[in-house]
């Protein structure tokens, strides 16, 4: 079965330790089921506007800023979506955090315009988290901050796979692969176990 993959990139060096959990993968992907297509949107690049709470949104469908379209194409497509990114001062990085803080269109399209699902398609998440310190809550705070995200974009947080210590310079390319293949097979699980 094809299952499209979307993820939301979050990290401004493009070879770096987030980017290489990401290989990791896109690599093994395969071996876990996952077959088709993969859209990334990297935040740093595409440099979204922010929410500037204009209102727009709460009284018509979508976003007075047209920036956000690729974003809802790829949410609406995706079978499976991964936020991969690095922890800054316990949260997302700010081009990332500018993405989720225009999600509220969807919170407004649930709640003051009474759509049920404004994301149709229901899919799975998967975050990957790199980090340079031994200490994880930063992580815990992000996952917190997607699973409110994630109830307006019909999207169910599966796993969080992450790479500590990263400013020793030392990757565990064992240990995270062995960790993001799990993220893979738990991800095909649960998209097999749907309705």
């Amino acid at each position: 079965m094809s299952t499209d993959v979307f993820v939301l990139f979050g990290s401004p060096r493009g070879n770096g330790y987030t980017a290489r959990m990401l290989e990791c993968f896109l690599s093994c992907r395969s071996g876990a089921g996952i077959e088709g297509g993969t859209s990334i949107f990297d935040a740093y690049k595409a440099a979204i506007k922010p929410c500037v709470h204009c209102g727009h949104c709460k009284k018509t469908r979508g976003c007075v800023y047209d920036d956000f379209v690729p974003i809802e194409r790829g949410l609406e497509s995706a079978d499976i979506l991964i936020v991969a990114s690095p922890v800054y001062a316990l949260g997302f990085p700010a081009p990332l955090k500018t993405v989720f803080d225009r999600t509220q269109q969807y919170f407004e399209a649930k709640f003051s315009l009474g759509i049920e699902k404004p994301v149709k398609k229901r899919k799975a998440a998967l975050l990957f988290a790199s980090y340079g310190s031994t200490d994880g809550s930063g992580v815990t705070m992000m996952e917190k901050q997607l699973e409110l995200v994630f109830r307006v974009m019909n999207a169910n947080l599966v796993q969080t796979a992450v790479s500590p210590n990263t400013d020793s310079g030392h990757f565990d390319s064992e240990a995270v692969r062995a960790e993001v293949e799990r993220a893979a097979l738990n991800v095909r699980r649960y998209l097999d176990a749907l309705p």
